[in-house]
């Protein structure tokens, strides 16, 4: 699928040709123009995504006219311009043009594809920071699924299609990704809506308290059970009852659990009466279940049960600028709580928040935009702010051209497959090669005797 049209704008063919070649490996549909005035004619006529431009060109027009015309027909429209002369003064005058970016010589074909990459993805980004004040607001319950990306709305999809369901439900996913959030939408999309959601954390509690506190105790139990206590099934009637950290649970607590969910009744401990219950169960883990069960440290029969439908979570990192959705809404909920004036994320500190992985999910974001209100000074969070874990981060993969996850391939793995691609357009020419990526020969050399590339080989 084309990502859309590129304008690209230069006199020599050849590196015309090989530019042409990286862009549209990313994607993109081209439009070549030779000169400046047929790239002047060509904005007039088509709705282009960037503009790739050689500064200097034989005729009247130059490359900075070029990029003052495209961003008079389309504002904000990213131009990459070419200083293949290098010389500095241009590069000046490209900033002064408002040029997205100014690539120096010797301009590689993958160096223009990556320019022209991040430039559209800048810009998107700064279209959504924009519109970010108005999609995102405050929360007073926490609870709200908030996102846009396909991988929230599939979710979204999921729950609207089982939260009528009586069945039980298992949320698997990392930690952080929300699974109570989660729990609460599909409580909110079922018939106990108006019943008590109640909640567990079945790591956080030796096993003689756990039991106590799922299936309650009698008086006298155990020594400072002064009064009979009601567990959480049975303070879960008429609504959800919610499992977190199942695959932690206590293995000599698991067969009573089991029992409690097969025959609907729970014992309280201590007593010889059996108490009927009528709550939907909802399991959560970040434990492979699977491997517990193999590993004999999770009962299978009790997995089945709990598991009769699994839903997994995405990871932060697969939601794209759901990043800055969150972040905006816990801006707006933490700036209220501190009674700030804090309005937003700069673009700097948005694009650090893209860039960083997330292993600790949106529990981590939460956190780090909580710590970002307390500590500026502005009325936008700037990159300053965050901490340095995400400052400093740095991006070791990239996407080409999907955006489906088996398609992340690292800039090595890019890099390689560009340079064969050259290699075998030239014939097998090493020289004519070198000189196509703007590398010295014995880099290319190098490079190829890693690839496992024969010498003099034009079979690539």
């Amino acid at each position: 699928m084309s990502l859309g049209k590129v304008l690209l704008v230069d006199d020599d063919a050849s590196r015309r040709t090989f530019l042409a070649e990286a862009l549209a490996l990313q994607g993109w549909q081209m439009v070549a123009a030779e000169d400046g005035a047929a790239a002047l004619l060509a904005l007039e006529h088509h709705m282009f995504e960037a503009v790739v431009a050689k500064i200097e060109f034989s005729g009247h027009v130059t490359g900075f006219d070029v990029c003052r015309r495209a961003t008079e027909v389309q504002p904000e429209l990213p131009v990459v311009l070419l200083n293949t002369t290098n010389d500095l003064g241009m590069a000046l005058q490209a900033v002064r043009a408002h040029a997205a970016d100014c690539l120096a010589a010797p301009v590689a074909p993958l160096q223009v594809a990556e320019a022209v990459r991040e430039a559209v993805e800048k810009r998107e980004r700064l279209a959504f920071i924009r519109q970010l004040h108005n999609t995102a607001v405050a929360d007073p319950g926490g609870d709200e699924l908030l996102g846009q990306s396909p991988a929230i709305q599939e979710l979204r999809d999921v729950l609207d299609r089982v939260g009528s369901s009586q069945s039980s439900i298992l949320l698997t996913g990392e930690s952080g990704t929300g699974k109570e959030v989660v729990a609460k939408a599909l409580s909110r999309r079922s018939s106990r809506k108006d019943g008590p959601f109640v909640a567990i954390n079945c790591a956080a509690m030796p096993a003689n308290l756990l039991e106590s506190e799922l299936f309650g105790h009698a008086k006298g139990a155990f020594t400072d059970a002064r009064a009979a206590k009601t567990g959480l099934f049975v303070r879960a009637n008429g609504g959800t009852l919610m499992l977190d950290e199942i695959g932690d649970m206590p293995l000599e607590i698991q067969p009573k659990l089991l029992r409690a969910l097969q025959d609907r009744k729970v014992r309280p401990v201590g007593s010889e009466t059996e108490v009927p219950f009528d709550a939907r169960i909802i399991s959560a883990t970040n434990r492979n279940l699977e491997a517990a069960v193999a590993a004999h440290t999770f009962r299978e029969d009790l997995y089945f049960r709990i598991a009769v439908i699994t839903i997994d979570l995405p990871s932060l990192r697969e939601r794209g600028d759901d990043i800055l959705l969150l972040a905006q809404h816990f801006v707006v909920q933490f700036a209220a709580l501190a009674n700030k004036t804090v309005q937003g994320i700069s673009p700097q500190a948005a694009e650090k928040l893209l860039a960083y992985a997330w292993p600790g999910n949106v529990r981590e974001l939460r956190n780090c935009i909580e710590r970002a209100v307390a500590l500026t000074r502005f009325d936008h969070i700037a990159a300053a702010d965050l901490p340095e874990r995400i400052r400093n981060h740095k991006t070791h993969y990239t996407l080409l051209p999907s955006e489906d996850r088996k398609d992340l391939v690292t800039l090595d793995e890019i890099e390689r497959r560009y340079i064969l691609r050259v290699l075998k357009a030239v014939g097998g020419s090493r020289t004519e090669a070198a000189a196509v990526l703007g590398l010295d020969r014995k880099t290319l050399y190098r490079k190829l005797d890693r690839y496992g590339v024969a010498s003099g080989s034009a079979d690539v």
